[in-house]
């Protein structure tokens, strides 16, 4: 008889990666299929079986589900800025204003003719992905980020993980935010969130924060 891990290792980083954290997270997704073995609850190689990636609400019209069972592998984030930051975009079922919001801006952005489906962005999202994409992050100096990034953008530094937030900067952790001091503006950082999402947030989609953000 396998013995389940606990806890599983079913929690999201900025950088996509996951990992096995007691901290609860706000939202909930998936990659498109199941990433874990029935009866061990443990993950495979495999990180993803489509190029949908998604980030849903909890609870959705009273449906039970049990977590790393027959379905879909159940990820979680700590919030949607942490979701959008690993390329995983708002559900059409179960967050269909959020995702309706995203792709209006998304169009904005690319001043399309009109709103782009689901194919493409996910096309778009998983050639940009930390964990997918087949080219090295970018770099840019800390002092970019501030002056001309918008918020919600994460990179990497030190080991860490960090988002802007009201101009300023905040930490990262599975539990929440922190504030975090004043860094060297030439400071060379590995930005993580996906361009394309950099563009939306900056044609104004409403990003939403875990509490400890504020």
């Amino acid at each position: 008889m396998h013995v389940r891990p606990s806890p599983l290792q079913n929690r999201v980083a900025p950088d996509g990666t996951l990992h096995a954290i007691a901290a609860r997270g706000t939202l909930m997704g998936n990659r498109g299929g199941r990433l874990h073995d029935r009866a061990s609850g443990r993950l495979g190689r495999a990180r993803w079986t489509s190029r949908r990636w998604i980030a849903c609400l909890l609870c959705f019209n009273d449906r039970q589900r049990s977590v790393m069972g027959s379905g879909y592998t159940e990820l979680f984030f700590l919030d949607e800025a942490t979701a959008l930051t690993a390329g995983h975009r708002p559900c059409f079922e179960c967050r269909r204003a959020d995702a309706r919001a995203f792709q209006a801006a998304w169009q904005k952005a690319g001043g399309l003719d009109r709103p782009p489906g689901a194919d493409v962005m996910d096309r778009a999202l998983h050639a940009e992905r930390a964990v997918s994409a087949k080219v090295s992050l970018p770099v840019t100096a800390l002092g970019k980020i501030l002056e001309s990034y918008p918020d919600g953008t994460f990179f990497r530094a030190n080991g860490g993980f960090f988002a802007k937030r009201n101009g300023g900067l905040v930490s990262w952790g599975f539990d929440g935010y922190r504030p975090t001091p004043d860094r060297d503006a030439a400071m060379p950082v590995e930005v993580l969130t996906p361009a394309t999402v950099i563009a939306v947030l900056s044609a104004g989609y409403p990003l939403g924060w875990h509490e400890s953000a504020a």
